[in-house]
C-alpha cells in the first residue's frame, strides 16, 4: 500500500494549503501529465496572443502609412491638376499669339511657313489591332488603365486590398496627369522656340517696314457687330447668291468711323449703291473704303492717321439699316478685311 502511494506521489504535484496552526492542511494532487498539458496549452495561447497582437500592430501601421500616402497622393494630384490647368491656359494663349503672329506675317509680307497643326498633328499607317483588341506593347491603355497581368492590377492572381486599390487608382491618375503635363510642357517649349524666332523676324521686319506698318489697316473701323462677312452671300435685295466684297458692321447711327491706318483721302463723295463714301490711299497699293456713311468728316487730299474719325455711321445708298460697309483693296484686289484686324 505504501509503495502504491509513493508511486502516485511521484507521478503528481502536491499543493499543500495550511489554514492555521490547528486546522488540518489541505492537499491537492495534480498529475504531472495534466500540469505539462496545461503548461503547453498556456504557452501556445500566449504565443498566439503575441502573434495576433504583433500582426494587428503591423497591419495598423500599414493602414496608417497607406492613409498618409493616399492623402499625400491626393494633394499631389490636386497640385498637378492645378498646374495642368495653368499649362493648358498657357497653351491657349500661345496658340492665340501664334495666330496673331501669322496675321502679322501676312501684313508684313513675310511668307508663312507650312508647319501643319502642331497641336493635333497626326499621321502614320493604320494597321489592324492584334487579336484580343489590345495594343501591342506595355504601358497604359487609352482609358488610362494598365494592361491585363500588370503588377498594378494583379497580385498572385488575387484582388488587392481596398487601400492598395485606392493607392493604385491615385497613382494611375497622378501618372496620367504628370504625363499630360510633361507632353504639354514639351509642346510649349517647342512652340515657344518657334514663336520666339517668328517674333525676332517680325521685329526685324517691323523695323525695316515701319512706314508700311503705319499704312497697313489693323483695327476695327467702328465698334459694332458683323452683319455680313466677306465672300459669297444671299443678297438682301435680290435674294440670290452674290459676292460681297467687304465687311458689313452694324452699329448705332452716327457712331464714329475711324481710319484703320494712316493715309490720304482720295475720295469723299456720294455713290448710288454705297451712299456717302470715303476712300483712303495708304500707299504700297493698299486702299480702304468706308460706305453708307451718314456724313463724311474729311475732304479729298486730307492726310489722316490711324484712329482719326473720317465719318459717321449711317444708312445711305442701298442699305437695310445703319451699318458700315468696310472694304480693303491691295493692288486693286479686294481681300477679306478680317485678315487686317488685330484687335
Amino acid at each position: 500500500m505504501s509503495q502504491t502511494s509513493s508511486h502516485e506521489s511521484s507521478e503528481a504535484y502536491t499543493v499543500v494549503i495550511f489554514r492555521g496552526s490547528t486546522a488540518k492542511p489541505i492537499r491537492l494532487n495534480f498529475p504531472r501529465k495534466l500540469v505539462r498539458t496545461l503548461t503547453v496549452i498556456c504557452c501556445v495561447l500566449l504565443l498566439a496572443d503575441f502573434l495576433v497582437i504583433s500582426h494587428y500592430v503591423m497591419r495598423t501601421r500599414e493602414v496608417w502609412e497607406l492613409s498618409a500616402f493616399r492623402a499625400e497622393a491626393m494633394s499631389a494630384r490636386e497640385q498637378t491638376a492645378a498646374f495642368s490647368s495653368a499649362v493648358e491656359d498657357l497653351k491657349k494663349r500661345l496658340v492665340a499669339m501664334k495666330e496673331v503672329n501669322q496675321r502679322l506675317r501676312v501684313m508684313l509680307g513675310i511668307e508663312v511657313p507650312q508647319t501643319g497643326d502642331m497641336v493635333n498633328g497626326r499621321g502614320g499607317e493604320d494597321v489592324p489591332l492584334p487579336e484580343g483588341g489590345q495594343a501591342m506593347g506595355g504601358g497604359l491603355s487609352e482609358a488610362g488603365e494598365p494592361p491585363a497581368g500588370s503588377p498594378l492590377t494583379t497580385l498572385d492572381g488575387e484582388a488587392k486590398h481596398d487601400h492598395s486599390a485606392a493607392i493604385d487608382t491615385d497613382y494611375l491618375e497622378n501618372t496620367r496627369l504628370a504625363t499630360s503635363v510633361k507632353e504639354s510642357l514639351e509642346w510649349l517649349s517647342k512652340e515657344a522656340t518657334v514663336q520666339e524666332q517668328i517674333l525676332s523676324e517680325l521685329s526685324q521686319a517691323a523695323e525695316q517696314r515701319s512706314s508700311r506698318w503705319a499704312a497697313t489697316p489693323s483695327i476695327w473701323p467702328v465698334k459694332g457687330w458683323v452683319t455680313s462677312g466677306f465672300g459669297p452671300r444671299i443678297s438682301p435685295f435680290t435674294e440670290k447668291l452674290s459676292w460681297h466684297d467687304g465687311l458689313d458692321i452694324g452699329a448705332a447711327p452716327n457712331a464714329p468711323v475711324q481710319a484703320t491706318a494712316q493715309g490720304r483721302v482720295i475720295l469723299a463723295a456720294y455713290d448710288p449703291k454705297l451712299g456717302n463714301i470715303v476712300k483712303l490711299d495708304h500707299g504700297f497699293g493698299i486702299e480702304t473704303l468706308y460706305g453708307h456713311l451718314a456724313k463724311s468728316l474729311v475732304k479729298e487730299g486730307q492726310r489722316v492717321n490711324r484712329g482719326d474719325v473720317v465719318g459717321l455711321v449711317g444708312s445711305t445708298g442701298l442699305s437695310t439699316g445703319p451699318h458700315l460697309h468696310y472694304m480693303v483693296k491691295v493692288n486693286g484686289q479686294t481681300l477679306d478685311p478680317r485678315k487686317y484686324i488685330l484687335e
